[in-house]
């Protein structure tokens, strides 16, 4: 069984009486199953075994953090834990509701796993990266004293997806998360997709990312926290209807067009493979043609019974378009830590390249109308996106590398020299030029994913490097040969572009880890 099966395999689990016999008064409050004492417990989530490691991510002094966290790893708790426990505490604090405090969740998981990809003398680096910002944000905001999150008692009704959808829309926060715990407690499958109905309102890019970053973390925290994790999802839904637009109900009549002109619903994911030229094809159609056009595309290739991961790697590689064309941040947008001309952080492409990802994912652990929805939206919003930055000019930009900085050296030792003097000096065009000769020459990608390892993990990165970094391992190791290398090489780009902004606490914990 592969990661995003077992994941999938969850939901009937949690559904099932035998597991929630043993949850206990602490977890049974997480489902709002309760009892007459559950009722008169404290008003605060309880994670029973961990809720001691919860705490202490949020009360420690960020100053005192990072030796606490070397001493707890001395004393035998894992990295897993360490995350489990930040992941917690900011799902209790922040509850989806807070802007640095969210992009810090959704950088969790990716930390934990570049730290698999590191020398074991530098595991903890990327751990203690998140966890320093995380706990920093969590005081900022006044650490325990201004939990958003806390115990929601379940009905005993079997509402549906409709009713969770309209409840969201009518900005019913107390009434959705009653609905959303029942549907939890009754099928945690239905919860889900119900909840991603409501995400498919909007597709805008921390929507988007926010569940499936919460679902990828559930083999992080255990599958009885599931619903404490899309909670925070649907709290961010529940807030965005404040800024409601009527461009909103744009894509959602056209997925609804869409769905029904090609007899989706209903219907099984297609299987048949696509040649890389359709690959191409279909991906700068997304790139290039209107967000109706793209998901037009994509509907279409949907009933031709392509195969649903095929369709998503050309909507992948059309936001990778988007990075490699990308002119950067123009002068009236530069921000501390984003100069002109920089891509990395929010820019447009990160931010399609993200999106893109979960909603591929989501695709793959949804059922039913969800699986067509999500890959339909994911078109929609790469080419929003695309339109909405410069419009006709990415379309005349000429995506790196060019020409005169592909480099001309042979040896793969000398190519990741260049490539590490050329990201200290912030040369994204020449960055791109050596990892495409990388590509070429048929060289080891893993040497190259090293090289940008380590800058993804020193360098701040503006809150999108871990996910980003995550992102584009991912994407790369599931997009065909003849493509693949123009993930590594926006990667190398953005790299290049976020180098000279050192991340707060990294040169503490290089010490205290003696690296």
């Amino acid at each position: 069984m592969n990661e995003l099966q077992s994941r999938r395999a969850f939901l009937a689990d949690v559904s099932k009486g035998t597991l929630l016999a043993t949850l206990g008064p602490a977890l049974a409050a997480e489902f709002g199953i309760s009892s007459a004492g559950a009722e008169e417990a404290s008003a605060a989530l309880n994670f029973g075994n961990m809720e001691a490691l919860v705490c202490f991510m949020q009360e420690t002094p960020v100053s005192k953090l990072q030796p606490a966290l070397a001493a707890k790893l001395k004393a035998g708790v894992s990295l897993k834990q360490l995350v489990a426990a930040g992941v917690l505490a900011n799902a209790r604090t922040f509850g989806g509701e807070d802007y640095i405090g969210f992009h810090t969740l959704m950088a969790l998981s990716p930390a934990l796993k570049m730290s698999g990809s590191m020398p074991e003398p530098q595991q903890a680096l990327p751990v203690f990266k998140v966890l320093y910002r995380n706990t920093n944000r969590m005081q900022e905001n006044g650490g325990r004293s201004d939990e958003v999150l806390h115990p929601v008692a379940a009905g005993t009704d079997k509402p549906a997806a409709a009713q969770l959808h309209e409840t969201v829309r009518r900005k019913d926060t107390a009434g959705a998360e009653k609905i959303f715990a029942t549907m939890m407690q009754n099928s945690a499958d239905e919860g889900f997709n119900a909840l991603l109905e409501c995400v498919q309102d909007n597709t805008e890019v921390h929507r988007t990312v926010l569940p499936y970053r919460a679902w990828d973390l559930l083999d992080v925290v255990g599958r009885e926290h599931a619903t404490t994790l899309l909670r925070m999802s649907l709290r961010y839904c529940l807030n965005s209807e404040n800024y409601r637009r009527p461009e909103w109900d744009e894509h959602s009549k056209a997925l609804t067009k869409l769905i029904d002109e090609h007899k989706l619903m209903g219907r099984d994911p297609g299987t048949r493979s696509m040649e890389d030229g359709v690959v191409e094809k279909l991906s700068m159609t997304i790139f290039g043609g209107t967000p109706e056009d793209a998901a037009g595309a994509v509907a279409a290739a949907l009933a031709e019974g392509f195969d649903p991961h095929e369709i998503g790697e050309a909507i992948s590689l059309a936001a990778n378009q988007i990075v490699l064309r990308d002119h950067g941040r123009p002068p009236e947008w530069e921000a501390p830590g984003k100069p002109t001309g920089s891509v990395h952080g929010d820019s447009v492409g990160v931010h399609a390249s993200d999106s893109v990802h979960a909603w591929r994912n989501l695709s793959q652990v949804s059922k039913g109308r969800n699986v067509f929805a999500c890959l339909i939206l994911g078109a929609w919003q790469v080419a929003r996106d695309r339109g909405a930055a410069s419009g006709q000019q990415f379309l005349e930009w000429e995506p790196v590398p060019h020409k005169r900085y592909i480099s001309q050296s042979t040896d793969q030792s000398k190519l990741l020299a260049e490539l590490d003097g050329h990201i200290r000096q912030n040369l994204q065009a020449h960055v791109a030029g050596v990892v495409h000769r990388c590509g070429m020459r048929g060289m080891d990608p893993e040497a190259v994913f090293k090289t940008l390892l380590r800058y993804a993990v020193s360098e701040d990165g503006a809150l999108h490097a871990e996910k980003y970094f995550q992102t584009t391992w991912d994407e790369f190791h599931r997009t065909r040969p003849a493509f693949r290398w123009r993930q590594l090489t926006a990667l190398a780009r953005v790299t290049a572009s976020e180098f000279g902004r050192p991340a707060p606490g990294q040169a503490e914990a290089r010490e205290l880890l003696g690296v």
